[in-house]
């Protein structure tokens, strides 16, 4: 048994998610946790909701609350929605809880010790209606370049120019819209990640498994222009991280708080010490996944994100990591994503373009989701959700070859041998050659998980689902039944053995689809087909068992179209 331990990048805290920010990271991270238990081993699965920042803040002004009880009803929000979706982490934490804002002020402090902080005094807009320093995306104006009415202080979201603030044609605040506005000077903490550019250049080197486009996106970072710079960690807000050297005061830093981009990551650690607090273990048990010094030198350390959280997670957190000299554990791997995009544009969560995840959960149950955002992963390049496309895989893959093997076999054997596994027969050169099919594919399909490689993953499970298919429709048990009942009853036999063979490999898919599948064939045996030929013949003669409910409705030509006319951008 070996150890894993898997993060998930956190959502931000303002709003539900929508199917594109599920597939990018927590999807394919629960898939390979859900793998890694199935095969016996140790896993710790953490996520978190990012709940500081500017957005959070303007988020609970809009929803006309607090900005911490906003924060605490849509954490609540999004565990729910995270539970039935089937994401099965062993704790989903905040990185607002007091864990985080105690670790992220030692880290701080132990990087200010090495040397790797400075101060930097630098000009800011403040605006006077709102009694603060408003960041360059939270300023409003004219784009000088297109005349787009409400370009914002970074970039024209119209024309895509790189703006300042400063050149926008008459600035308003985002936030109340006044334009009495000034530039006033301000002083911040950075992080001197330039220092550090040799050796986060050596790291990212010994990476030889990473995704070519993680290690590009790194690489570029590093390496255009002027390279690496230093970041700003500090920010003139209300709502964060207290900026202190650990347990003590930070001069010159009083009611600033830590860059939402320094704390979040250092949530993945304070994560694994909230869930030690909140079942009663001591902190030696997260320390185990997290402290080289303290047991985590035999763990490997995977983490999932969308391409946009590269950088923050090939150079930044780790330069936070290695900076503090401690001996805390480093990620192994990072499996990155591209976009999923949504009908023809992007999904928008501004607009409301695309399905978000309650509204997903609202039209079908998870496992038609999480089939299709799977098979369909963005790994190598952008992928686009289509309705026509869901359609389509949902009614062949989970209807038509799974679901209808399923209700095939159990129905057939309740008509002819009643509700028990069929005892007479035995397999012969056709069973056989089934087997040796499905042993190669099992490996195969091994070997995908274990490399995370989503999408061939999906594709071999489905074609060990064809295979099954395949020989029922060969066999034809109906038919034979009538020459040769024995030999009839050993293929339905072996049938019902591959429904319990099939609701093991499909469960990091489809796991509430392989638990009904499990309960169909009254069994708790999920031990994982390491000898195809056993696991064929693991329910035995007389093994009472029960025709389930159709697993997968098919999705009709109505619900497409309306579906489609009803996402193509009018969330409010």
């Amino acid at each position: 048994m070996a150890r894993f331990l898997i993060t998930s990048a956190i959502p931000y805290i303002n709003g539900i998610k929508h199917l594109g920010n599920l597939i990018g990271s927590q999807l394919p991270a629960d898939l390979y946790a859900r793998y890694l238990r199935g095969r016996g081993n140790e896993v710790m699965f953490l996520c978190a909701t990012d709940e500081h920042g500017t957005p959070a803040e303007l988020a609970a002004a809009k929803a006309d609350k607090p900005v911490a009880e906003y924060c605490a009803d849509m954490y609540a929000v999004q565990a729910d929605i995270a539970k039935r979706f089937g994401l099965s982490f062993d704790y989903f934490g905040r990185s607002s809880s007091d864990q985080n804002r105690k670790l992220t002020q030692h880290f701080a402090g132990k990087l200010d010790e090495a040397g790797l902080i400075r101060e930097v005094s630098e000009k800011q807009v403040y605006s006077n209606a709102d009694g603060r320093f408003l960041p360059d995306r939270y300023i409003e104006g004219t784009c000088p370049n297109c005349g787009y009415d409400r370009a914002r202080g970074d970039q024209c979201e119209n024309c895509t120019k790189q703006l300042d603030p400063t050149d926008l044609i008459e600035p308003r605040s985002a936030i109340s819209g006044s334009t009495d506005l000034e530039v006033r000077e301000t002083k911040h903490l950075y992080l001197r990640q330039s220092a550090m550019k040799d050796q986060l250049d050596a790291w990212i080197d010994s990476k030889t498994d990473w995704p070519i486009l993680t290690t590009s996106i790194a690489k570029k970072w590093l390496h255009d222009g002027d390279g690496l710079q230093d970041r700003g960690i500090t920010r003139d807000l209300d709502w964060g991280v207290p900026v202190k050297k650990g347990d003590q005061d930070w001069p010159g830093m009083e009611g600033k708080v830590f860059y939402v981009w320094f704390d979040a990551p250092i949530e993945y650690i304070a994560c694994a010490k909230e869930w030690a607090d909140a079942s009663g273990k001591p902190d030696a048990e997260w320390e185990r996944w997290w402290r080289i010094d303290k047991g985590a030198d035999d763990v490997r350390y995977v983490q999932f994100m969308g391409k946009d959280n590269v950088p923050f997670h090939t150079l930044s957190f780790p330069a936070t990591i290695l900076g503090s000299g401690e001996p805390w554990k480093m990620v192994d791997h990072l499996k990155s994503f591209n976009y999923l995009n949504y009908d023809g544009g992007q999904f928008s969560t501004s607009q409301g373009r695309g399905v978000f995840m309650d509204q997903a959960l609202e039209l079908l149950p998870a496992e038609y989701w999480r089939w299709w955002l799977l098979s369909h992963a963005p790994e190598s390049s952008d992928s686009e959700f289509t309705w026509e496309n869901f359609q389509q895989s949902v009614n062949k893959d989970l209807a038509d070859v799974l679901g209808n093997f399923v209700s095939r076999i159990t129905k057939f054997c309740r008509s002819k041998f009643g509700e028990a596994v069929p005892q007479d027969g035995v397999y012969g050169e056709r069973e056989q050659a089934l087997i040796d099919e499905l042993t190669k594919r099992v490996r195969a399909y091994e070997g995908h998980m274990e490399a995370m490689e989503v999408r061939k993953s999906a594709q071999e499970l489905r074609a060990i689902w064809v295979a099954g298919n395949e020989y029922l429709q060969a066999a034809a048990p109906w038919s034979t039944f009538k020459e040769d009942p024995a030999q009839a009853a050993a293929q339905v036999r072996l049938g019902l053995n591959l429904i319990r063979l099939y609701a093991v490999l499909s469960a990091p898919f489809i796991p509430d689809t392989s638990a009904r599948m499990l309960s169909a064939m009254n069994t708790l045996d999920t031990s994982w087909p390491d000898d195809v030929d056993a696991a064929l013949r693991a329910l035995p003669a007389g093994h009472a068992f029960t025709v389930p409910d159709v697993l997968f409705a098919k999705v009709t030509d109505e619900q497409r179209e309306d579906w489609q006319n009803r996402f193509a951008g009018t969330r409010k």
